[in-house]
């Protein structure tokens, strides 16, 4: 089993603007549903109360814009990748350290087992509370971090052991000590490597892909995201900040970033979207990850039947598909 800390108890938020209405109802029908001997008209309204809750949650979480997508895929009570080792794993042993400078805890990594798969796992953590969120460095990675996945990376290529990449990160850490010891060079290394491993990698993104901190350990085979996560080459904010100088104009940003799980579908970035339960990850953990752990072992029995060779083929070919576009030159009108 995992030798990491147990899960500290979840803190209540309120809910999200587009929440509201949907949290007021689900209050009111507990109100009803308490009711020690309800008569016949209660029965009735909790069975209506239940239907409209269920049609309004699909009308809100069906019609969710870009900002309000990142809204839930920071979501402080969102499965995190602790969450999901103890709830998608049938075993999980960590390993530690990248032998040269540490421990970078906003990367976790170690040996899983999914029901008969055995696998390799690298999963990016953020933490809830304070001390988590520290202790694991808000998600954002060190070079040592980057170091130490690549080494289980290539421990897992050794003995054909299938990869598992859970990707939720704001971006790799940006502080001068990090750039000192090697930032952009190791994510740079990990592209390269990941590129030719000779096993099957799976990444799935789970929560915030932000930037090269999440492509870091994002080249594999199947790439997968959860229905309400993004993938992003920069923050709404942050691209806020530079087209509109100001992070209030944020909602503009992630309209124009395109890069909701349905627009990297249609960009044939992502292979596939995970469904997330009705309302979201974060309103039912174990739901999401029976869907995220149904996903995985499909995925990993698709890819163990393909020749080594081919695989890495194929991966190279995929990444390098990406971003292609023709340019039609304007006739002219004479």
């Amino acid at each position: 089993m995992a030798d990491s800390k147990p899960r500290r108890k979840k803190i209540p938020v309120p809910p999200l603007p587009f929440e509201k209405t949907i949290f007021s109802m689900e209050a009111q029908l507990e109100e009803l549903e308490a009711q020690a001997d309800p008569t016949p008209a209660t029965r009735d309204s909790i069975r209506n109360m239940r239907v409209e809750i269920t049609r309004m949650k699909r009308e809100v979480f069906d019609n969710l814009d870009a900002w309000e997508t990142v809204q839930i895929a920071r979501h402080p009570e969102r499965p995190q990748v602790l969450d999901y080792i103890e709830l998608v794993f049938d075993e999980f042993v960590e390993l530690h350290g990248d032998k040269a400078i540490g421990d970078d805890r906003a990367i976790l990594t170690g040996f899983g087992k999914l029901g008969d798969e055995k696998v390799m796992f690298i999963g990016q953590h953020k933490g809830r509370d304070i001390d988590e969120r520290t202790e694991h460095n808000y998600g954002m990675p060190h070079p040592e971090g980057y170091r130490k996945a690549l080494s289980k990376m290539e421990l897992a290529a050794r003995h054909k052991l299938p990869i598992v990449c859970f990707i939720d990160t704001p971006g790799a850490y940006p502080g001068p000590a990090a750039e000192e010891r090697g930032q952009a060079w190791l994510i740079a290394t990990s592209l390269r490597e990941m590129s030719r491993l000779n096993t099957p990698i799976i990444c799935v993104v789970i929560g915030e892909g932000g930037s090269g901190g999440a492509l870091g350990i994002g080249i594999g085979d199947h790439i997968a995201i959860l229905q309400f996560a993004y993938y992003s080459v920069i923050s709404p904010e942050g691209c806020a900040g530079i087209l509109w100088k100001h992070a209030e104009h944020r909602d503009k940003a992630a309209n124009a970033l395109r890069f909701t799980s349905r627009d990297l579908l249609d960009f044939e970035i992502v292979d596939e979207v995970i469904p997330e339960p009705l309302g979201g990850a974060h309103r039912n953990h174990r739901q999401m990850a029976m869907n995220l752990k149904g996903s995985l072992v499909a995925a990993i029995r698709e890819l163990k039947q393909i020749p080594e060779d081919e695989l890495v083929e194929r991966r190279y070919q995929k990444f390098r598909r990406m971003g292609v576009f023709e340019e039609q030159l304007a006739t002219d009108a004479n």
